[in-house]
């Protein structure tokens, strides 16, 4: 009998994968403990995500020009009018269902993962890890650039098998019920996901909240992993910590490309951490709204920081760049769906819980800086921050969701930066 989580129920047949039709999944027996998922969101779900959106109240316009004070009035009217009216969840949740899904325990929580194997020979295993406001639903395309490089402008040797884990609270991994569960714990958790599919050696990526767990997983060295990618630097050099802390002025000697970042991190600081703040020390208030108004989620998750903002609300104003409105939308209504609001949020108070990490990671590191991140990333700060930095390149475009954005230059750096680690 097919078993229920949620509002999600597994596959009936859970020995085996020999009767799937998605490419890219191997036939034969599951690695013991691991179970097939299968998306099946029931339709008073969202029929009620609609009702509310339709009563949705607004606040009064902001009295400013520009996204000083928040997400504007008329990208709110705007993204909740199509998001009742035009978007249809059910061909997100079909895109979802054409990939390989499966379920597994770990430390007493289930962990929801896609898996896709390359076709292609002597494919170097990856784990990519999403962040906040971000979900799996970030990475979709970059699977098929990834596994399947040649057809996308890659060499075979190019291939991964590519694993793609919501992290515990998000989406359709389990919510957990305790304390524990920070960026420590996950990476360890990802080791035994990796080890238990049969990877023994494999690489890992990370931005925003993954690149702090893709950090954690380098530092930890656990046998097999071969190294990491990131495309967040979120550590600096001591004395460039120090002043940030304080609120100095940028310390002599920079260069102009350092002034720059130490400017953006600065002003990151002084009005772009209030998510950040509310999250790590009041999760559970903000949650309350989080999963009672889909119009408050959508708001909370849009004013995530000033330059995804600006690429996200662009496409509610009829000018899309990367995203698209369905885009955003199947990553909010994940959220939505799945009540897990409040429980992402609380990641962030675990993060902030937590003892970090003092010694330089021994596995090798790569970075790739995209230039509308939130804040630049310095090669001269990423090497003493990483002293085993072993590749490192600014793309030409990309922001802080660059493998959402520009898909096809994600996977491309992806390929560059393990080239070696093979």
């Amino acid at each position: 009998m097919p078993r229920q989580i949620q509002l999600i129920h597994f596959g009936a047949n859970e020995n085996s994968l020999s009767d799937t039709q998605n490419v890219g999944v191997p036939t034969g027996p599951l690695p013991s403990g691991v179970s097939p998922f299968r998306v099946e969101i029931p339709l008073e779900a969202i029929v009620d995500m609609r009702r509310r959106l339709g009563t949705a109240k607004m606040p009064e316009k902001e009295t400013v020009g520009d996204s000083s004070q928040g997400v504007q009035l008329s990208v709110m009217k705007e993204l909740v009018r199509y998001w009742g009216a035009e978007y249809d969840w059910r061909k997100a949740e079909a895109k979802l269902n054409t990939l390989p899904q499966f379920i597994t325990n770990i430390d007493g929580l289930d962990i929801h993962f896609i898996h896709v194997r390359s076709k292609h020979e002597n494919a170097l295993p990856l784990i990519v890890t999403h962040g906040w406001p971000g979900s799996i639903i970030e990475q979709l395309k970059i699977i098929a650039p990834l596994t399947d490089p040649t057809a996308h402008g890659g060499r075979a040797e190019d291939a991964f098998h590519i694993v793609i884990p919501s992290i515990p609270g998000y989406g359709f991994s389990g919510k957990p019920q305790s304390t524990g569960w920070n960026n420590d714990h996950v990476a360890r958790a990802w080791d035994t996901l990796m080890k238990r599919l049969g990877y023994t050696r494999y690489v890992a990526q990370g931005g925003d909240l993954g690149a702090y767990i893709s950090d954690a997983m380098a530092r930890q060295a656990p046998p097999g992993l071969l190294g990491i990618h990131i495309n967040l630097l979120f550590l600096t050099p001591p004395e460039i910590a120090k002043a940030l802390a304080t609120g100095e002025p940028a310390p002599a000697g920079l260069s102009e490309k350092e002034k720059t970042s130490y400017e953006q991190r600065k002003l990151f600081n002084t009005t772009g951490r209030g998510y950040f703040i509310m999250q790590a020390t009041r999760p559970q208030t903000i949650g309350y709204s989080l999963v009672d108004s889909p119009a408050g989620l959508a708001a909370w998750i849009l004013g995530h920081d000033t330059p995804s903002y600006d690429l996200i609300a662009r496409a509610f104003e009829g000018h899309p760049g990367g995203l698209s409105r369905d885009d955003v939308l199947d990553n909010i209504t994940l959220y939505w769906l799945t009540n897990t609001g409040a429980s992402a949020a609380r990641s962030y108070w675990e993060a902030g819980r937590a003892r970090p990490g003092t010694t330089s990671p021994s596995v090798p590191v790569a970075f790739s800086e995209f230039p509308d991140e939130i804040f630049r990333a310095p090669e001269t700060w990423a090497r003493r921050v990483y002293p085993n930095l072993v590749y490192y390149h600014e793309a030409d475009k990309g922001g802080h969701f660059a493998a959402w954005e520009v898909p096809e230059l994600f996977s491309s750096e992806l390929r560059a930066a393990f080239r070696t680690l093979r």
